[in-house]
């Protein structure tokens, strides 16, 4: 992109029309590979309702396998499209804030440009762990919990591939925000906008908020996932204070 100040609206404005573009581009292309590696793909999404996942063999749960059904003629279909549409946004991912920055960045000045790139890293890496711990962590406790809980042996458990892909998909977005608190209260502690004193007097008002939000975002209504996804918000908020202190 040039830097150039005799760049008009109209310059600026078909920039930004070639960065969509290549965004659009190699998303899709993620997207494409993802589709086509379908029984890859399948192979991590669905690793987490068995015993044989990672997180099950370090904590020594005894075996057990959760069966999917699918009640739907088009909806094996249209879940396949949707999470390799996933799948290609996550992989497209640097490249997308790459380009993003390099549109925005030439506006910027140097002490502004290095505070940016330290917020793009920062962010994009909390998001990612997020990601990653609801993958690891969260969701399987989730699934195992809830997919053999039984209130008597002669009911089974049936549950269909639509509600395990939209949980795992809606936890994975709503972890990966969650997790991005440290960053925005580095920013409004650089903007001294917050203080770490601040934060710790309402810690008793934060955790209520915690467990409110966790209730929202939660997909189910036992206390045992309510726990599981306030936990980690509530050490993200703990680990703000520090960050929010180091910066003043």
């Amino acid at each position: 992109m040039s830097d150039t100040p005799s760049m008009t609206f109209w310059d600026h404005l078909d920039e930004l029309r070639g960065v969509i573009i290549r965004v659009l581009v190699v998303t899709a292309l993620g997207a494409a590979v993802a589709f086509c590696l379908k029984d890859e793909l399948f192979a991590i999404v669905l690793a987490p309702r068995s015993s044989d996942f990672i997180t099950y063999q370090l904590m020594g749960v005894e075996p057990f396998s959760i069966h999917l059904m699918n009640i739907g003629l088009t909806e094996q279909f249209m879940i396949h499209l949707k999470t390799a549409f996933y799948a290609g946004i996550l992989v497209a991912s640097p490249y997308i804030i790459y380009q993003l920055f390099r549109f925005i960045s030439p506006a910027l000045y140097d002490n502004e440009r290095k505070y940016a790139t330290l917020l793009c890293f920062s962010g994009y890496l909390m998001f990612m762990l997020g990601t990653a711990l609801n993958y690891l962590l969260i969701f399987p406790l989730t699934v195992k919990f809830l997919g053999t809980y039984q209130v008597s042996p002669d009911v089974a458990n049936m549950l269909t591939l639509q509600s395990y892909i939209d949980t795992l998909l809606m936890m994975n977005l709503v972890m990966g925000i969650v997790f991005e608190l440290p960053v925005v209260s580095w920013l409004l502690g650089k903007m001294r906008l917050i203080n770490a004193v601040m934060m710790q007097s309402i810690r008793r008002h934060a955790v209520v908020a915690i467990l409110v939000v966790a209730a929202i975002i939660t997909p189910t209504t036992d206390a045992f996932t309510l726990f599981v996804v306030a936990l980690p918000i509530w050490l993200l908020y703990e680990l703000s204070i520090v960050i929010v202190r180091i910066t003043e």
